[in-house]
């Protein structure tokens, strides 16, 4: 199969033919030596190292931490995770999110059985025409989609309003204290 610039596509793409693709055209941001930068939106290759090809276009081993670092690492990101939890602005958001889920799920779950009990226990009472035919049974069945619909959208205003702003700022006060005991790097 032909590209539109009239150059065989490859098989598999992947890491290497992604980087061969780059490195065929001219405008490519690739430094000095040819290689493609990391801060290449089109690079697609894993940043640890797996699938670059060096100067001779051989593959280059990925450098793998040794398991003391990898434990090192785990503990490190262990203790900021448990630092945040404890904190009082993560406590806020769960109890924010708390507050409006728990009673919204109660009130969805209660609507929900009381329409199929209803309609197991009083036929009848579905049964009975409102508008044609139209009855009591199918505006329950419609109302329990629009009360999904208004639930979500109850949702979503909610976490907008009360819960995003702050769970952001956990989020980034987060990644500083990660950065900052991982020594900068992430």
């Amino acid at each position: 199969m032909q590209s539109s610039n009239s150059r065989p596509r490859g098989g598999g793409g992947g890491a290497e033919g992604s980087a061969e693709h780059h490195e065929d055209q001219g405008s490519s941001p690739a430094d000095p030596s040819g290689r493609v930068r990391y801060d290449d939106p089109w690079y697609d290759a894993l940043a640890s190292g797996w699938g670059e090809l060096d100067a001779a276009g051989v593959p280059v081993a990925a450098v793998v931490p040794s398991s003391r670092e990898g434990e090192e690492r785990a503990a490190v990101a262990a203790d900021v995770y448990l630092e945040v939890q404890r904190s009082a602005a993560f406590q806020e958001v769960r109890t924010r999110y708390r507050r409006f889920v728990g009673p919204a799920v109660a009130l969805f779950l209660v609507w929900y059985v009381a329409y199929v009990v209803t309609a197991t226990t009083v036929p009848g009472l579905m049964a009975r025409p409102v508008v044609g035919a139209v009855n009591v049974a199918m505006l329950a069945g419609l109302g329990q989609f629009l009360t999904t619909f208004l639930l979500t959208w109850a949702y979503a205003r909610h976490a907008r309003l009360r819960r995003d702003r702050l769970a952001l700022e956990l989020r980034w006060e987060t990644q500083e204290l990660a950065r900052g005991l991982r020594g900068g790097a992430l």
